[in-house]
């Protein structure tokens, strides 16, 4: 496990795009799983950005993304495939068909959910996936309680994230209160997982995923057990973590080594 601390939510933004573009170049026909709400933010207009210079193509590309609410249409401005299309998809050279995101109005969500996991592994799993991070510890939809082993489903979403999240709706009421969501188990046979967080009121919850106890009350603790996740955290979410010091320490003997995040 990586812990890379800046001062600012820009400086990380901009080494999560560099990492993700390295690995494109590498790798052209990529399999990257997507997050959303405001934490990859950064990472996807860098990502337009190097697009649009020429630097990377997503032609080949394939994306799978974490989670969506039930009961949205894909058109709803508060959909998470609404969110991807305004946010990096219209914007750069991927192909839509190779965009998958969880469909908010499959009549059969069991069968949907089977399908959904079959598809990353027809793909070839997931290359790297983008994390963000909730208030309460969770990664995707996975609730307080979800199961470490979990795979792909309907979620009931908790209290604490109605309220996160009312602040996209004109009224809390209008947030849906389920969600299709990868499970824990199924992000953790990503290849690789960066999970990029910034301000206070992340600060809780990244020092008990990563200095805290494998619980499944904070889901992100589970991250724990994979051998290749790097955290990108500016200076305010870092700020209850207890070893930083060394975090930084690991990081400077990297490089000195020539072993960069890259």
């Amino acid at each position: 496990m990586r812990v890379i601390i800046r001062k600012t939510y820009e400086e990380i933004s901009d080494i999560a795009t560099k990492l993700v573009a390295s690995r494109i170049e590498k790798k052209p026909a990529f399999v990257l799983g997507l997050a959303t709400g405001s934490s990859p933010l950064g990472l996807y207009r860098g990502l337009i950005d190097m697009n649009k210079k020429g630097l990377i193509s997503f032609k080949k590309v394939k994306t799978f993304n974490l989670d969506e609410y039930y009961g949205l249409k894909g058109d709803h401005p508060q959909s998470y495939r609404y969110f991807m299309n305004t946010n990096l998809f219209d914007h750069i050279d991927i192909d839509k068909a190779n965009t998958m995101v969880p469909d908010g109005m499959a009549q059969n969500w069991e069968e949907f959910c089977r399908n959904y996991e079959q598809k990353i592994k027809e793909a070839g799993g997931i290359d790297l996936q983008v994390l963000g991070i909730g208030s309460d510890g969770h990664i995707a939809f996975n609730e307080p309680g979800s199961s470490l082993t979990s795979r792909t489903r309907l979620v009931a979403l908790d209290a604490q994230t109605i309220e996160d999240n009312a602040r996209f709706f004109e009224d809390k009421n209008q947030v849906p209160r389920f969600a299709l969501s990868m499970g824990v188990g199924t992000i953790l046979e990503a290849k690789e997982i960066i999970l990029i967080a910034n301000g206070k009121n992340k600060a809780k919850a990244i020092a008990q995923a990563i200095e805290g106890p494998l619980t499944s009350i904070i889901s992100a603790s589970a991250l724990q057990m994979h051998p290749r996740v790097s955290y990108f955290l500016d200076e305010e979410a870092a700020s209850e973590l207890k070893r930083v010091n060394y975090y930084r320490f690991v990081e400077g003997a990297e490089k000195k080594l020539g072993k960069e995040i890259f």
